[in-house]
């Protein structure tokens, strides 16, 4: 039987508001929704999303964690486990958000420019809680806040990261996400072929037929599906996207 596509609604948070993203650029407001992100999560949830996924735009630029309150309250709002992701720099930024409640981070930059920092993270909390976020452009990791082109291979680090020990990627395409491009399906079985791992993909995603695509990666280990803006205009319906996510699927 072919494996389950998990669809996971995307808030992402700038100035503690809701807000669309266009190729990485928190620029343009939720029209319709308004601009309360735990009230979108509370829509998420009646909707039967399974799990959420929080990027913190300002986390990569503001040490303050200012959006720390919203991420609790969304913890509380919801019954289901809630990633998120954005500006982790090191150690005692992991425990806070896991001990707001966090059900897992998905961290970038640390990979790179606080390796040490992110092995001693994922060594403490294990990789059930800690997984790492590829945001690549033209092949290449992007790191702070997406505003950084390194030239570090998107594949290569995935294998590192692999044999350091991670479980599980999320994959963005920044030139896609938020674009209603389609997502990069190529990019995620690469990454899932080369680690050997689970792989969320995030960003492009804009009708029913393209979930179908990434449904067929499910065998490679592609096996979970991050939507934002696609949600928000309502391309398509709601109760007909979310996939029965039982027990330890998403592990």
């Amino acid at each position: 039987m072919t494996p389950t596509l998990l669809v996971i609604p995307s808030i992402d948070i700038h100035d503690g508001k809701t807000v669309r993203t266009v190729r990485g650029i928190p620029e343009l407001d939720c029209k319709g929704y308004g601009d309360d992100p735990v009230e979108m999560a509370r829509i998420w949830r009646a909707e039967n999303a399974k799990l959420l996924h929080i990027v913190d735009y300002d986390g990569s630029r503001d040490p303050s964690r200012k959006n720390l309150r919203v991420v609790r309250e969304i913890v509380e709002a919801v019954i289901i486990p809630v990633v998120y992701s954005g500006g982790v720099r090191n150690f005692e930024d992991a425990r806070a958000l896991i001990d707001a409640g966090v059900y897992r981070l998905a961290l970038g930059t640390m990979t790179v420019k606080a390796s040490a920092e992110f092995e001693r993270t994922l060594d403490e909390f294990g990789p059930r809680k800690i997984c790492a976020a590829l945001d690549v452009e033209g092949d290449k990791i992007v790191v702070g806040g997406r505003t950084e082109r390194t030239d570090i291979d998107a594949i290569d680090h995935a294998r590192r990261l692999a044999e350091a020990g991670v479980e599980r990627f999320v994959v963005t395409d920044v030139e896609r996400n938020g674009s209603l491009e389609g997502p990069n399906c190529d990019l995620a079985k690469r990454v899932a072929d080369a680690s050997g791992k689970r792989v969320t993909l995030s960003g492009g995603a804009r009708n029913k037929d393209e979930l179908m695509d990434v449904q067929r990666l499910a065998e490679f280990g592609v096996d979970s599906l991050i939507v934002g803006r696609a949600l928000y205009e309502n391309r398509f319906p709601c109760q007909k996207l979310w996939r029965v996510a039982e027990a330890g699927v998403f592990a």
